[in-house]
Formats: C-alpha cells, structure tokens, sequence
C-alpha cells in the first residue's frame, strides 16, 4: 500500500469511527447522586453554601468548583490545520480531538468553544464573557494577524491563563527539538543561522522565542520570499517582524534565504524545499520540515541533501515535533500553581525540560520525546509550575516535586 492508499484508508476509517462516536467528549460526574441526602448535598439546597461563599469571596471560586481544572479550547474555525478557514461548525471536530489531549496527556477538563465570528472584538468579548466558567483559555486556529491581537486582549482582560497553541505550544517544541539538534551538531543556538518558511502565527512565534533564547540571526520567509524593510506589502505582524529578523538584509526567495543556513524550519507547505536548497545550506544542517500532513521536503530527500539532522510533524518518521509534547504539561502547570499568565519563562522552562529528557537516547534521529513518553507532562508541568513561582505569576506557589507528583497522580501513572 502505497502513501496515498494508506492516507485514503486513513480517511474512511476516521469518518466511519466519527459517525460512530457522534462526539469524542461527554461529561462525567464525579459525584455520586444515589439518594435524597447526596442530591441535596450536590444541589439543592447544600449548593447555596459555597455559592455564598464565593460570591462573598470570588477568590474562592476555584476551590469550590473544578473550574481550576477546566480550559476552554476556543476557535473562530479561520485557520484549521490542513484546512484553512473552513468556520466554526466544521472545527468542532478538531476542538473535541484537542480537548482528549488534554484530558489523555495533562489529565486537563477541556471544552470546544466554536465562536461563529471571525470578528475581532465579538471573540474578544464572547471568551471575555464566559470566563467565569474556566481556569484556563486555548485559542486554537484563529488566523493570522487576527490571532495576535485577540491573544493580547485576552491576556490584558481575562483573570486567567490564555495561551494560543498555534504560536506558543508549536514554538516550545520546536525550541526543544532545536536544542538537541545543536547538542547533535555541536553547535549552540547561537551560531545558527535560522531561516523559518511560513510567517503566520507559528513562524513570528517561533521567530520570537529563539531570539529571545539568543539566536541572534533568524530570516523569515513567506510565499513571496524574504520577509524584509524592503517589502511593501507585508501586514502589521509582518512589518514588525522585519525590524528585528533578516539582519543581513537579504532579499529574493526562499533559495536565496537559504544559501549559508544551518537551520531550516518549515511551517508552511509541501514541497516548499528542495534537496538543492538543502545542499545550499552550511555544513551538516538541520532541517524542520513541519508542514501537515505533507513536509516541505521528505526525510530522504534532505538527507541526500546533506542533512545531519532531520524532523518532520510526522509520526510514521523519527524525530516528530508534536504539540502535544507541550500543551498538556504547560496547561497543567499553570493550573497547578494558578498561574495569572503563561509568560516567556514559563514557555522556554517548557523547551529546556523537554529537551533534557531526551538524556542519553539523544542522536540525530532521536532529538525530542516520543509522543507517548509518559514523563514528558510531569516533567513540563514541573518546570512551568516553577517559573510561574520564580517570575513571581503564581498565585498558589507549589514546589515543582509536588506538581510532577500531582500530575503523575492525576494521570493514573505510578511513582
């Protein structure tokens, strides 16, 4: 069977598996309502009791509710992976898939919220007005430049985490991968020479967290070429962008960006990058191929490229740089310390931990975790919960033993 073959099988069994399911979520209670003593307990009226409490003391809302477990997973449907901006009613089938990883991997209660706007502010002011009812915000899918200003607002309006995957879980887990590349290559983040193809939400962000990791040189691209000062047709997140990307001001396409490389990610289309390019590239380079479900340059194409190293989004090929390596664990560290925001160093706490599990398995096809390490969230939430406490943004400071401890718990796993 054949690539295609496999991805048409692929297709029919997930169609047939959803018509089946109607639904990938239900709710469960956790409490059992089998007489007149335990509904009045659970209801009317011993209800009224913590309800008064917190609507004397609002602070206590998250100790008589399971809202400090709860996120919800928001979507105006503008931008769904693999296939675009198909509206909030056809996300929902994702929406339900990332809240199971939430629950699978972080042992997090996730929610799919479909907003049926791609309006800045109606988004803004639905997410700001159901916030009561969530410990935690996850924009998901929200095309770019749109995404970047509802992530601000909702940061500067809403009293609880909001984190928007696309951008900051993508840049967590390539920012790991990328730092066991360098240990492969033997070089640092600082001698790269980065270029990122595709400068949406996920390329600006990735863009951002690597300089802020001290990689000094980082050209972006998009499907016109070099993003620079010398174009006048970029957005706003792009024209801000080019005032601290592309340092030696280089213009043309995507080849020319490439020429002297060492670090290829690609968050953009498939076949965007040749085995040419890739021999353009300084020696023994890196490559990111990243685009779903097709990358920008298959595995064997970049090694007889000259690859040294080489990670696609892939499962069915090494080194695969998986949201859900970050997500889960940064969301359940957050909640565990009731962090006010998911800030830079809780995300590059992310990275740092992820990469260091790799230990000794390290090696040029073996950069990042599996997807079903079970380490990797006790391990992630430790780290975020104890950046949250050492940038001074938890509100319920733990000691980071007793996150991975709780996660580990929460999780089913033993030790």
């Amino acid at each position: 069977m054949n690539d295609d073959d496999r991805q048409r099988s692929l297709q029919q069994e997930a169609l047939e598996l959803h018509r089946q399911w109607r639904g990938k979520l239900s709710i469960n209670s956790k409490v059992p309502v089998s007489d007149t003593h335990a509904l009045s307990i659970a209801y009317t009226p011993g209800v009224a009791e913590p309800c008064r409490e917190i609507a004397r003391d609002p602070s206590l809302l998250d100790t008589y509710t399971g809202r400090w477990n709860t996120v919800a997973v928001v979507t105006d449907g503008s931008a769904v992976l693999g296939l675009g901006n198909i509206g909030a009613r056809a996300a929902l089938p994702v929406m339900e898939g990332k809240a199971v990883l939430f629950k699978t991997f972080g042992a997090v209660d996730a929610f799919p919220i479909c907003i049926e706007s791609q309006d800045v502010d109606e988004i803004v002011r639905t997410v700001r007005l159901l916030e009561p009812g969530f410990g935690g915000i996850n924009l998901e899918d929200i095309a770019a430049p749109a995404c970047f200003e509802i992530e601000r607002r909702l940061i500067d309006e809403c009293d609880v985490p909001v984190f928007h995957d696309d951008q900051h879980g993508t840049a967590v887990v390539v920012l790991a991968a990328a730092i066991n590349a360098c240990r492969v290559t033997g070089r640092t983040l600082a001698d790269l020479k980065i270029v990122i193809n595709g400068a949406g939400a996920a390329g600006i962000t990735i863009a951002r967290i690597f300089r802020a990791a001290g990689a000094a040189a980082v050209t972006l691209c998009d499907s016109q070429g070099i993003v620079g000062r010398h174009r006048d047709d970029l957005n706003a997140a792009k024209q801000e962008a080019s005032g601290w990307t592309n340092p030696e001001g280089r213009q043309g396409t995507l080849a020319d960006a490439m020429r002297g490389a060492s670090l290829f990610i690609g968050v953009s289309v498939k076949g965007a990058l040749s085995a040419a390019m890739v021999e353009s590239m300084e020696k023994d380079p890196i490559v990111m191929a990243m685009a779903n479900p097709d990358p920008e340059i298959l595995p064997a194409e970049a090694y007889a490229g000259g690859a040294a190293v080489v990670a696609t989004g892939r499962s069915d090929f090494p080194n695969q740089v998986n949201n859900v390596l970050g997500f889960p664990g940064i969301f359940r560290g957050a909640l565990d310390v009731r962090a006010a925001v998911i800030n830079l160093e809780m995300k590059m706490a992310a990275a740092t931990a992820l990469a260091d599990l790799v230990g000794e398995r390290l090696g040029p096809e073996f950069i990042i975790p599996p997807v079903f390490d079970l380490r990797v969230a006790p391990a992630v939430a430790a780290a975020v919960a104890a950046a949250a406490v050492e940038s001074g943004v938890a509100r319920e400071p733990r000691p980071p033993e007793d996150v991975a401890a709780g996660a580990r718990r929460m999780l089913g796993l033993k030790g």
